[in-house]
């Protein structure tokens, strides 16, 4: 027998948005785009129906201590929107926060977003600080210790495609190739290969920027690597069409809810191997390009040589984890 998902309803001020799953006059739309374990991730607009925007809403976990929870949820929403706006102020291609309300359980729900700036460091200071930390007020008395409705940031909504899907079209066309031994086929795969390798040390150039900035992503993946199309090199929407295009694209890092503020080359080496391993994993073919990423970090980040040597310290640690199980 299955059973239909129903998401959670929406915190305020979009509980009186149009979802799949609500009937409602409003104007503007929600979709749900995926749900994670963390949170769900809709698509919405901004100011005007002209303009999309990505509501990520980190709901709150019933199973967890109402006072603990507030605090981390409080804790990481904050720690993503700062990563955010101290990126896109160091020039990093990432989304930009448009708003943010860590506390929806708090009497000041009404005036969350006149709190919230475009910047995303909005006026953090102005509805509690200590709140999370240490001054638990009332929540520690039992008087308002239930379960609130999480906290939620809305961020520019980037246009492209994943790095993953353009990796597995090169990957398909790859297997295709080898059926055919034709010259005139050989010399395509070999120019389609060195677009790779050129959106590969794009990759390792925003990485760099990303680490130059101080901040560590913590769950570096294809999945979480945007190709967003510019006008002299437009998108098909399809893996295989992408790749041919893709040295003449942005790539923007997104889904920052593991990130932190660093300046530990250990941090940066983890960021680096744990993308590493996403290549092996998910695309197995493309892992023997992998240094063409390490080239363009090298290029961008002045201080990748300790961190190239920590990566190694690192890749050593994971061969003794995996050896002994």
């Amino acid at each position: 027998m299955t059973t239909t998902y129903h998401p959670p309803p929406l915190p305020p001020p979009f509980h009186h948005t149009l979802t799949p799953n609500l009937t409602t006059t409003s104007p503007i739309p929600m979709e749900l785009i995926t749900q994670g374990a963390e949170a769900h991730l809709y698509k919405t607009t901004y100011l005007s129906p002209a303009t999309p925007a990505a509501l990520k809403i980190r709901p709150a976990k019933p199973y967890r201590h109402p006072v603990l929870d507030r605090r981390l949820t409080r804790q990481r929403v904050l720690q993503e929107a700062r990563c955010l706006v101290r990126l896109v102020r160091e020039g990093v291609s990432v989304p930009g926060v448009l708003a943010v309300d860590w506390d929806l359980n708090s009497n000041s729900n009404s005036n969350s977003n006149s709190n919230s700036n475009e910047n995303g460091n909005g006026n953090e200071n102005s509805r509690g600080e200590g709140q999370g930390e240490g001054n638990t007020g009332s929540e520690d008395n039992g008087t308002e210790a239930k379960a609130g409705n999480g906290a939620w940031i809305l961020m520019e909504w980037i246009e492209g495609i994943a790095l993953k899907e353009v990796f597995r079209g090169w990957e398909a066309s790859l297997k295709d190739n080898n059926r055919d031994e034709n010259t005139a086929e050989e010399q395509a795969a070999a120019a389609a290969e060195e677009r790779v390798k050129a959106l590969l040390r794009k990759i390792g150039v925003a990485v760099g920027g990303l680490h130059r900035a101080g901040v560590v992503h913590g769950d570096l993946t294809t999945s979480n690597l945007m190709l967003r199309p510019t006008p002299s090199g437009q998108q098909s929407g399809k893996g295989e069409k992408v790749e041919g295009d893709g040295d003449e694209g942005e790539i923007v890092l997104i889904d920052f809810g593991l990130a932190s503020q660093s300046i530990q080359d250990e941090d940066r080496a983890v960021d680096l191997y744990v993308l590493e391993r996403a290549f092996g994993s998910t695309h197995p073919r493309t892992e023997r390009l992998f240094g063409e990423v390490l080239e363009g970090y090298r290029g961008s980040y002045r201080g990748a040589g300790s961190v190239m040597k920590r990566l190694e310290d690192v890749r050593m640690r994971g061969r003794k984890r995996s050896m002994l199980g």
